[in-house]
């Protein structure tokens, strides 16, 4: 060790502007970007009740009926604290298993629920950065496929992704009330699952 003398110091928490570290942009950009996410945290909510459709609707035969109950709620358990990616592919699972699915493109709409989850990771756990001169900030976020994401996102790419997700909102309750199913705490038409 050298005989450096190091000098020692803490953040003065007072002296950091109003709203750090999000002061740098504006409020309507934090108002969207919230709006954004928490219409993922609904997508998370329908992917669930979904499951719980086509999983609760699936026909077995009367000998696999018992076994098939007791891994069930389980499953459901799981669902309700899985995250997104998670929640994806055990949906994709549940309509596959259906055979009364009625969903012609499941591939696709799968293929764009991954896509949009990899917006949602931006958006969730992106560090924001000083936007540019108009407006867009370049979060700081890299994945696990050490991708560094890259574009920026300013208030118009927030509401096109926020659009989005309501689109595969509408798309995942589709699959299940193209059935004929009453949607889970909805009033809508179809016969109810569970009463």
């Amino acid at each position: 060790m050298s005989n450096k003398k190091f000098v020692r110091t803490i953040v003065n928490q007072k002296l950091l502007p109003s709203y750090f570290p999000t002061h740098a942009l504006e409020s309507g950009f934090w108002e969207y970007l919230g709006r954004t996410v928490a219409t993922f945290g609904f997508l998370e909510e329908v992917l669930v009740k979904a499951i719980f459709s086509f999983t609760a609707t699936r026909e077995y035969p009367e000998d696999e009926i018992e076994d098939a109950y007791s891994k069930w709620r389980p499953k459901l358990e799981k669902s309700l604290s899985d995250q997104l990616g998670g929640l994806i592919d055990t949906y994709g699972k549940a309509v596959r298993d259906n055979s009364s699915s009625t969903i012609e493109n499941l591939n696709d709409l799968l293929s764009d629920l991954r896509e949009a989850s990899k917006i949602r990771n931006v958006l969730c756990h992106g560090s924001w950065r000083t936007p540019d001169k108009k407006g867009a900030s370049v979060p700081f976020f890299v994945n696990r496929k050490k991708e560094v994401f890259e574009s920026p996102i300013d208030i118009t790419f927030l509401k096109k992704v926020q659009n989005h997700a309501v689109e595969l909102i509408c798309a995942v309750i589709n699959t299940v009330v193209h059935m004929g199913w009453q949607f889970p705490s909805t009033s809508g038409s179809g016969q109810a699952i569970w009463r």
